[in-house]
């Protein structure tokens, strides 16, 4: 079965994700100085090429981000996360 380039884009996406999360799990957890900022060099590393698939997803109609959310819904999400 051949993949097409949508689901080939959508998949790396996925898996630089993925690869980020781990990232952020494992540098504050590292007590190592020199493998905490070669882990905040992959990290980099690893978000240039998200941004990068991105903006080819964006212009390849791959990806459609959300809405932006109005006025209204950010004022309510500050308030429920505000009182406390």
């Amino acid at each position: 079965m051949m993949l097409d380039e949508k689901t080939m884009v959508s998949d790396t996406l996925a898996g630089i994700n993925g690869e980020l999360v781990r990232y952020g799990e494992m540098i504050p957890q590292t007590e190592n100085m020199q493998l905490k900022q070669t882990l905040k060099q992959f990290r980099n590393q690893c978000e240039q090429s998200q941004e990068e698939i991105y903006q080819i997803a964006r212009s390849r109609q791959y990806y459609v981000p959300a809405a932006k959310a109005s006025r209204e819904e950010i004022d309510h999400v500050k308030s429920v996360l505000t009182q406390g």
